[in-house]
């Protein structure tokens, strides 16, 4: 049985993606430096999404290429109106005080419009066990909210050892714990981990059957701490006014790959040889001729992508019918994407995003209420 905090809501978080990464292209394996990752590209990105009422962006992290994540959300933090910023942070990156006071003058900056995406991944150079990996973000994790909630750290564990008196400048804009805590993860630990100490679980593509038992089980572990989680899914997108237009687009992305480009591609990531990633490889070959593995759910883009590997595919009617589905089994947080970045941004937001109710997560429990009130529109703020 599923049971998430925000399970009554009527509505979701609609979210885009800002390409720091240097991944944004028309055509997948064939890098156009139009499309390179730099502040006027991805800048342009956010502001776009933000102008057409999207209500969150993933502001991403890689060690590869492209750009600082915290550097660039704090510079578009002022040219963005009503969309939170979903950070992204790799624990054990910096050490952990002095993270919480950047996630504290972020924060402030934003004036609470900051959520956070909490990253467990190997750091380059190491090779921790998932185990250890996990056990590192969890500590992260207690001392960021120590320091932003307490006059005082004091921890001991496995990597850390910290007895440290906070100032005012530590806390975050938002009270009550601060900055709501997006994770990603499906091995054991790492479930065991959100359902601690995490907020909004996302989930990469998978069939309906897999989802609802992935939700499931989370559920079950929140629960045995007293808890309940949300559910998002990061998920690409390809709409167009027609299905044959959009499975057009979707073969012209993939115009230039082939299979030992693509590998080349999934590998180069840090993540590459992940048990998430592993299992969107096994989704892949679950699909069709044509790359379909559900109605309009699409794992051809995976063969050039060592994350996220699927699409929905469709016109604007299935689109939505399929966005609905996953509302309809729980799901309240949704990531978009596609390529070019900015072309499919205002595809989705012409076609689809003004027929949804969207919110902004979290719900009221977890914010101060005097703090964080809902606008009429709820646009950036969270109850």
């Amino acid at each position: 049985m599923i049971n998430c905090r925000s399970k009554n809501i009527d509505g979701a978080e609609i979210a885009w993606f800002a390409p720091l990464c240097n991944g944004d292209d028309e055509y997948l394996s064939r890098h156009d430096l139009r499309y390179k990752s730099d502040w006027s590209n991805t800048s342009n990105v956010a502001m776009t999404a933000d102008r057409l009422g999207y209500r969150n962006i993933l502001c991403p992290s890689s060690y590869q290429v492209g750009q600082d994540t915290m550097t660039f959300a704090s510079a578009i933090a002022p040219l963005t109106q009503q969309m939170n910023l979903l950070t992204a942070i790799r624990c054990g990156e910096v050490h952990p005080p002095m993270l919480g006071r950047a996630i504290a003058t972020l924060d402030h900056l934003l004036k609470g419009r900051l959520t956070i995406n909490i990253i467990s991944s190997n750091l380059p150079g190491m090779d921790l066990s998932s185990a250890d990996r996990y056990q590192r973000s969890r500590e992260v994790i207690e001392i960021l909210k120590q320091g932003w909630t307490q006059d005082y750290i004091d921890f001991k564990g496995q990597f850390y050892n910290i007895q440290l008196d906070t100032t005012a400048p530590v806390k975050t804009y938002q009270q009550n714990g601060g900055p709501l805590l997006y994770f990603g993860g499906y091995s054991p630990p790492g479930v065991d981990l959100c359902a601690e100490h995490c907020d909004v679980y996302l989930m990469w593509p998978e069939t309906e059957d897999r989802i609802q038992s992935l939700m499931e089980n989370m559920s079950a572990k929140a629960a045995n701490y007293g808890r309940t989680v949300d559910f998002g899914l990061r998920v690409h997108v390809i709409v167009r006014e027609t299905e044959s237009a959009a499975r057009a687009a979707a073969q012209k992305l993939m115009a230039f790959v082939d299979d030992e480009r693509g590998a080349e591609i999934r590998m180069r990531a840090l993540d590459g040889k992940s048990y998430g990633v592993s299992l969107q490889s096994a989704l892949r070959d679950l699909s069709d001729k044509e790359g379909f593995v559900e109605d309009n759910l699409w794992t051809g883009i995976g063969r050039a992508r060592s994350g996220c590997g699927a699409a929905i595919v469709g016109n604007p009617d299935q689109v939505l019918k399929k966005i609905r589905r996953y509302m309809d089994m729980g799901i309240r947080a949704f990531i978009f994407s596609g390529y070019p970045h900015l072309d499919e941004c205002k595809l989705f937001g012409k076609y689809v995003l003004p027929q949804i109710k969207t919110i902004s997560m979290p719900i009221v429990q977890n914010r101060h209420p005097k703090e964080m009130p809902l606008s009429p529109l709820g646009a950036g703020k969270r109850m």
